[in-house]
């Protein structure tokens, strides 16, 4: 079958030819004129690494840092940059100080690489992880701000929340859940993985305790980009993964968070150099901006979505408030559904091997299903959605 044509826009980015890609929620896809500038970054540093780290790296992280919060309404004294959102959450969960009995509560959609990190913390100091069970088909955001509120306890300390779950693609009522938990005295780790560039942040007004979140997904820069970002009150109980030569520094409070978080160990920071060029490049493709973007890849995920069910004989599993640029629909079938593989699900890999199509289908055994999941960017057309229908009914 003849590939269909991305959009216009895709001539900024370096995808192949052979593939219709619908998966950008995975790893994201970075555009030339972004991978250009790390490029020139690279060149850079390589051209005198000693003089780049000691007079150019710290004045260009802080540049990005600000434009970063800027482009989140976010506070830049309580901003560190992270490879993945990932670390972002075993830092603050490594962080913290739990007691025996205490109660963090993640909900039965939340990516398992942060799940597992919460089962790790709390397993070693005597505390315990509550799940809170939400379906994947709900009627509408009540339900989800009653599931999650109804498991708060007194011994609850935290609440891993999502943006935008990765597995289902719901998009969480999160700053309902913020204000809620956070008024019932409940700290809140907003995972925002799927957050920048894909729904919009405000996080001095959220005032979540923690939140962090990818620049490489949809904000398009380079891999091994992401931001955590600590309220003020607790700042002093924050220490990174790597504890390096910050540790030891003598200076202001601010000072040190910032030689701790910014300097972990040589490693590549040219992905978050990044920064600021990916969020100016892609603000300026759409006429209306970031917010025009948001809305149009919305719009597109919904269109996506709502081809997909009918291919599938389904219907919309959630309301059209709860869903982004992400919409996961349940595959046929029933039967036990397993862990995931890291040689992928086996219709995965033939509508790749098969049609050239770069879709997620994997089983999510917390619900007992199998879910196939769309992302919709700039350079995804309508033509691209029809044709994985079309793929799928021919193939099932």
């Amino acid at each position: 079958m003849k590939r269909p044509p991305r959009s216009k826009l895709a001539e900024n980015w370096i995808l192949s030819k052979d593939t219709c890609f619908l998966n950008h929620g995975s790893f994201g896809a970075t555009p030339f004129a972004v991978l250009e500038e790390q490029t020139r970054l690279r060149e850079k540093i390589e051209n005198d690494p000693v003089r780049f780290f000691e007079r150019d790296y710290i004045p260009l992280m802080s540049s990005s840092i600000k434009k970063l919060a800027e482009f989140m309404n976010a506070d830049p004294k309580g901003m560190a940059l992270v490879k993945n959102t990932t670390e972002g959450v075993n830092t603050v969960l490594r962080s913290l100080v739990l007691n025996p009995g205490d109660e963090i509560l993640v909900t039965n959609h939340s990516y398992q690489a942060c799940w597992n990190a919460v089962d790790f913390v709390t397993e070693r100091a005597g505390a315990k992880t509550v799940v809170v069970e939400i379906p994947f088909r709900v009627e509408n955001e009540d339900e989800i701000v009653d599931l999650v509120m109804g498991s708060v306890s007194e011994r609850t300390v935290l609440a891993m929340v999502d943006t935008v779950t990765s597995a289902t693609g719901l998009r969480m009522p999160f700053e309902r859940l913020v204000k809620d938990l956070q008024s019932a005295g409940v700290d809140v780790l907003l995972d925002a993985a799927h957050g920048p560039g894909i729904v919009p942040l405000d996080l001095i007004a959220l005032d979540a305790a923690y939140c962090t979140g990818n620049c490489h997904k949809w904000l398009c820069t380079p891999k091994g980009s992401a931001f955590l970002h600590i309220r003020s009150d607790r700042k002093k109980f924050m220490k990174p993964l790597s504890i390096s030569h910050g540790a030891s520094f003598e200076g202001t409070d601010q000072e040190k968070f910032e030689f701790e978080f910014g300097w972990p160990g040589t490693q590549d920071p040219t992905p978050w150099l990044c920064i600021p060029l990916a969020i100016d490049f892609l603000d300026s493709l759409v006429e209306g901006g970031w917010p025009e973007i948001m809305e149009r890849n919305r719009k597109l995920a919904l269109e996506g979505r709502r081809i997909l069910c009918n291919a599938l004989g389904t219907t919309e599993p959630v309301p059209d408030s709860l869903v982004s640029s992400i919409a996961s629909v349940e595959m046929p079938g029933e039967g036990e559904v397993g862990p995931m593989s890291m040689e992928g699900d086996p219709y995965h890999n033939y509508l790749l091997d098969e049609f050239g199509i770069q879709v997620p289908v994997f089983p999510w055994r917390h619900h007992g299903r199998r879910y196939i999941r769309i992302s919709a960017q700039l350079y995804n057309s309508v033509e691209e959605y029809e044709f994985l229908a079309a793929c799928l009914e021919k193939s099932m």
